[in-house]
This record gives C-alpha cells, sequence and structure tokens, in this order.
C-alpha cells in the first residue's frame, strides 16, 4: 500500500497532515512550495499564523467537522488561498488541502486594473486627436501645410497609446503569473549583453557609451524573456533619462547567494522624495519630460513584478546631480 507521502504528493493541490495541536506529520511538494517552506515537523499554527486558520482548525478538531476558509498569505509574491480542513478517522488527525485562489483573484484584478488605467491614461491622446481632427474639418480643412503637421501629431499620439495598450497587458500578465516561479537555466550576464546589443543604436542616437562587464556566467532560474525586459527597461531609462553624464555602466556579478545586474547612469539624479514610489504604476518624476521621450510611466512597474516573480528584489540608489544606480538581485540557480 502506498504511504500517506504517496497519496498527498499525488492530489493536485497543496497538502498537509495535522495532529492534535497543530503539529505537520506530512506535507506535499506543491505545499511547501505555496508556503515557501519546509514544513514536516513544524507546528502549523506558526507557519499560518492567521487567526481564521487556527479557528478553522481548532473547530474541526472540537467538532469533528469540516471546515473551508479563505486566507490571505503575505509571502512574496502573496497569495490567496483556500484552506479545506476535514478529520480523518477518529485519531484526531486532520487533513488541511490549500487550493491556490490567487490566478482567479488576479484575473479579476487585472480586468478592472486595465479597464481603469486604459480608460485614464487615454484620456489625454484621444483629447488630443479628436481636437487634430475637429480642427482638419474646420480651420485647416484646405491648408496643406497644417495638415502634414497635425497627421505627424496624430501619429505620435497613436503611437503613445499603443505603447500604453502594450505595457498595461504586459503588466497584467507579468501580475496573473507572478505567484508561479519560472525555473529554466538563464545565464544574467547573456541577457546583460543582449540587453546591451539591442539597445546600442539608441544609445548612439543620445550619444551615450554603453558598456557591459561581467567576469563570470550567472545563472539564474528565470523567465529570459522576462530577464531580458527587465535589462532593456533598465538600460533604456538610463539612457533615455541619464544621459547628461554620457555613459552608461551595466555590470553583473555574484554575491552571497544571488546574481546581481546593476544599471548606473551619470546624469543629474533623482530627488530622494521621488525614490520610494518610482516603482508605482504611472508615477513620473516629470509628467511632460517622460511623455516628451515616450516613456508610459509602466517600465519600473514591469521591472518590480518581474522581479517579484523571480523571488528578487530591486534596489534605487540615486544622489541629485551624481546619476542612479538600479539594481536587480535574483537567487542564483
Amino acid at each position: 500500500m502506498p504511504g500517506a507521502g504517496e497519496f498527498l504528493e499525488a492530489l493536485p493541490d497543496g497538502a498537509l497532515v495535522l495532529v492534535a495541536g497543530g503539529t505537520i506529520t506530512a506535507a506535499n511538494a506543491q505545499a511547501e512550495d505555496m508556503l515557501q517552506l519546509r514544513l514536516t515537523g513544524l507546528n502549523a499554527f506558526t507557519v499560518i499564523r492567521l487567526p481564521a486558520f487556527v479557528e478553522a482548525v481548532q473547530k474541526c478538531e472540537q467538532q469533528n467537522t469540516a471546515q473551508t476558509v479563505e486566507l490571505d498569505i503575505h509571502s512574496r509574491p502573496p497569495r490567496l488561498l483556500e484552506a479545506h480542513v476535514a478529520p480523518l478517522g477518529e485519531g484526531g488527525s486532520m487533513l488541511v488541502v490549500l487550493r491556490d485562489l490567487t490566478r482567479e483573484q488576479q484575473i479579476e484584478r487585472m480586468r478592472s486594473d486595465f479597464v481603469a488605467n486604459a480608460s485614464h491614461e487615454m484620456r489625454t491622446p484621444l483629447t488630443a486627436i479628436l481636437g487634430i481632427i475637429e480642427t482638419l474639418q474646420g480651420p485647416a480643412r484646405d491648408d496643406s501645410k497644417a495638415r502634414d503637421k497635425f497627421f505627424g501629431s496624430m501619429l505620435t499620439q497613436a503611437r503613445r497609446m499603443k505603447r500604453l495598450v502594450d505595457d498595461l497587458l504586459t503588466l497584467s500578465r507579468i501580475e496573473l503569473n507572478e505567484h508561479v516561479r519560472p525555473g529554466a537555466r538563464v545565464d544574467l550576464a547573456d541577457v546583460a549583453r543582449q540587453a546591451r546589443s539591442n539597445l546600442l543604436t539608441l544609445a548612439k542616437d543620445v550619444n551615450v557609451e554603453l558598456s557591459v562587464s561581467s567576469s563570470e556566467p550567472a545563472l539564474v532560474a528565470g523567465d529570459a524573456d522576462e530577464l531580458l525586459q527587465v535589462a532593456q527597461n533598465l538600460i533604456e531609462n538610463a539612457l533615455k533619462y541619464g544621459n547628461g553624464g554620457g555613459k552608461v555602466e551595466v555590470t553583473c556579478e555574484k554575491k552571497a547567494g544571488f546574481a546581481v545586474l546593476s544599471v548606473r547612469d551619470w546624469g543629474k539624479g533623482i530627488a530622494a522624495i521621488h525614490l520610494p514610489r518610482l516603482t508605482e504604476r504611472f508615477y513620473r518624476v516629470s509628467t511632460q519630460e517622460s511623455r516628451a521621450r515616450g516613456g508610459t510611466g509602466l517600465g519600473l512597474a514591469i521591472v518590480k513584478h518581474i522581479v517579484s516573480r523571480h523571488r528578487g528584489s530591486l534596489a534605487i540608489e540615486s544622489r541629485e546631480g551624481q546619476g542612479s544606480t538600479f539594481s536587480v538581485s535574483i537567487p542564483l540557480y
């Protein structure tokens, strides 16, 4: 006969076996991934420190009836779990099945956020396009020079709307899968070199020297396309907003179990008051400058959520007049 562990591993959801008092005697891999711990031998009440969970287990133990409760787990990234606690026979043991509702919650949030963000941010370019069309239908109807100028403005605004939609869709997709950690082997140093290659033309256009240095491979568990987007977003920001220093340096090294990708510029820097809010959606240090350079205000929000999905961290250092350094740390493979 298969053992308890084999039965638990066959379940599609996370599962724990508890004895009276909450000690975990068995757990499957899905539960350990959800709670990011080795669970066997631990007390469930110290792992899931939520009153609703403690109450559900105690009721199940005292009343010998199944209990179901939703749990907001404050992990990185956060998860929403449904815990079903059921008695196992007469010995006082209990089975806890943990169903991950994070994806369903993210889908609902994604829909509402997309509508709210799109309607708010597209109002400005749409208003501009409508104003141009009304002018072309009226005072500028027969003015060929004005028509050429206005058509150029309409193209600029239309491209801006496309970038907004593309970035909103990208952000929604990343948030939808943020709780699922990617597992492919990726060399972050190669990613940095690829990002440099992709942005060399932009670097030349803004007259900035763009360099990448890495002494050895830095293998991480990740998604190569998403990590490339992180590197490109950070480098592109440095080129666009830190180009006053004339150079941007990208380094990739291994530190204390992490691969660290750093992008440094020698531009005008960012005031300390702005630093805590830089990764918020649509937050801009200078709205006028950001829009003039084609920014959507979503680049660093995308970086933050990709880094969170990779169980990493983003650090920002900047001083006015001395430039900025954006550093991403991802656990080594």
